[in-house]
């Protein structure tokens, strides 16, 4: 969001929070799948089940001292271009985030077919890190980059944040469901981890030929998988990648 410059005004901020923590709850709705962003208010927010993917990179505050400034803009830029691709490729994708490394994604998921659908999401990403990669040896860089995925199924509060009046506002989703998937993408591929950490709920939720692709990490009390795109795959061993 950009910024536009209006001074503090302390008295109309003490009349602002009265009048948001006056508000009625009656404006707060529970849905079984996240609604339009049109629907939001700066008076309205909803309660809604939706599955939050988050990826980001291991050991990320280590590379400004391996790489000068043009070639580390280059490899995040990389990395966020076709991680954001990736992330959009599921069509039920409703935000996708960026924050320094971090990438993460909110996907509305009301059928079994669309959590299927952020797991295969998960794994053509694992497929378009090893490219990453690849192409990283080949333009010289030291060596490939490292990460973790988390992914949780769960409701999350919706609504509309920023300072009404300003033009500065966002949706925001907060909750157990983007707690959970951050803290799961920052313990994986770390200390033994698998590259992907799956929330319980989220596990139950797939397919029954997709969970036999998951194991429970009892170290973590979640589950793990270590899989990428059969297509992808297919396509790098044809071209002997």
């Amino acid at each position: 969001m950009d910024s536009n410059f209006e001074s503090y005004d302390f008295l109309a901020s003490f009349e602002r929070i009265d009048a948001i923590l006056a508000a009625s709850n009656a404006n707060f709705q529970e849905t079984a799948s996240l609604p339009a962003r049109d629907t939001l208010t700066f008076d309205n927010g909803f309660h809604a089940l939706c599955t939050v993917l988050f990826i980001d990179i291991r050991n990320s505050s280590a590379l400004p001292d391996i790489y000068e400034t043009p070639a580390l803009a280059k490899l995040y830029r990389a990395y966020i271009s076709e991680t954001v691709a990736v992330f959009n490729s599921h069509p039920m994708a409703k935000e996708i985030n960026i924050v320094g490394d971090r990438v993460w994604a909110v996907y509305n998921t009301p059928e079994q077919a669309d959590i299927d659908g952020v797991f295969g999401a998960i794994a053509r990403t694992q497929s378009m890190l090893k490219l990453l990669n690849h192409k990283l040896g080949r333009f010289g860089y030291a060596g490939p980059i490292v990460c973790g995925q988390g992914v949780s199924y769960g409701p999350a509060i919706m609504i509309k944040g920023g300072h009404n009046g300003s033009a500065i506002s966002d949706v925001v989703y907060v909750g157990d469901v983007v707690n959970r998937a951050a803290q799961l993408a920052a313990e994986a591929n770390k200390g033994g981890a698998p590259p992907i950490l799956l929330e319980s709920d989220f596990q139950a939720q797939l397919s029954h030929e997709l969970r036999r692709l998951t194991h429970y990490d009892h170290a973590r009390g979640c589950y793990g998988a270590r899989v990428r795109s059969p297509a992808m795959e297919s396509w790098f061993v044809a071209r002997g990648t």
